[in-house]
């Protein structure tokens, strides 16, 4: 078994408006990449780490895009697919100041969502260490919640290190009740769970951290990290419970990604051999390094950028 990450999930073209305003009023738009498991995929992979990336696309400018991007940041393509029937997603993004930018989908009926089990079972998971996964790609169709239940399945038996983040997205899900049942039981099933207070608030009913931890650790998680903002992160591990405080930054301009770095920081962290305490630190800090760019993953640190910036704080 090697030391590589596998995550699975939807990339998106990202059109970030050029100047301030409702999205249907801007003048122009820049293009890139989105996706939570994509800004994982990249930040991991900026960090010297093996990665692969799971997913499906249309055969279109945004598919092949994605697939350049990948190969630019030296991301696995293997279990790259596609799609002549259905396109890629893609989404629009708002410019601001600071704070949440206004976000908007096309992606209904993209070929991402229509991976299935089929797609599963080509991947030799004894080839990878960590998986990680998200409420995301379960959140597209029937079938993308069944290849995720598989993935859960066929990490578990080969050995994997198993991550999950909810990042919920409510505005996919059929109905809050199918969301919040699906996630729970995904989240029993991985071993280390990375929940924010505002999703424990709708996934369990209460935005205290301790009493989150404490919900999935009964569940059956093994390590459950619930971030807590600017304050920083609250962890529970079995044997202790502590809070590992975050870092401050100038200014906020770019809220989005910053929970997918904080993942980058605990599963590298990790792959590296460092304390939980320690990788932790380090999702802080990546996250608080994410906020400070306008894009979803062009902010994600290299080593000596990270170094730097955790060495300055």
């Amino acid at each position: 078994m090697s030391d590589g990450l596998i995550l699975a999930g939807e990339p998106m073209g990202l059109l970030i408006a050029q100047n301030e305003g409702p999205l249907d009023s801007v003048s122009g738009y820049s293009l890139a990449v989105a996706g939570a498991e994509f800004n994982v995929a990249v930040g991991t992979a900026r960090l010297h780490h093996h990665v692969t990336y799971m997913t499906k696309l249309g055969n279109d400018p945004f598919g092949k895009r994605i697939i350049r991007v990948l190969n630019e940041n030296k991301i696995g393509d293997e279990f790259v697919s596609f799609s002549d029937t259905h396109k890629t997603g893609f989404m629009l993004k708002g410019r601001i100041s600071n704070g949440d930018p206004d976000i908007f989908y096309f992606r209904a009926g993209s070929a991402a969502s229509t991976l299935s089990p089929a797609d599963v079972e080509k991947i030799d998971m004894r080839s990878y260490s960590y998986i990680h996964l998200t409420g995301i790609l379960p959140a597209l169709s029937e079938d993308t919640r069944k290849a995720v239940n598989m993935m859960f399945d066929k990490a578990r038996d080969a050995g994997l290190t198993i991550s999950f983040d909810p990042n919920l997205r409510p505005q996919l899900w059929p109905s809050e009740k199918i969301m919040r049942e699906t996630i729970n039981n995904l989240a029993s099933r991985a071993d280390i769970v990375l929940p924010g207070t505002a999703e424990g608030k709708i996934l369990m009913g209460s935005d205290d951290p301790k009493k989150i931890n404490d919900f999935y650790r009964r569940n059956g998680a093994k390590i459950v990290v619930t971030k807590c903002g600017a304050s920083g992160a609250f962890v529970t591990d079995g044997s202790e419970e502590y809070t590992v405080e975050g870092y401050k930054v100038d200014r906020v301009i770019d809220t989005v990604g910053a929970g997918d770095g904080f993942a980058v920081g605990i599963i590298t962290g990790l792959m590296e051999n460092l304390s939980l305490r320690d990788a932790v630190k380090r999702g802080n800090a990546i996250g608080a390094i994410q906020v400070t760019s306008r894009g979803d993953n062009e902010g994600l640190p290299s080593p000596d950028e990270l170094a730097s910036f955790m060495a300055q704080k």
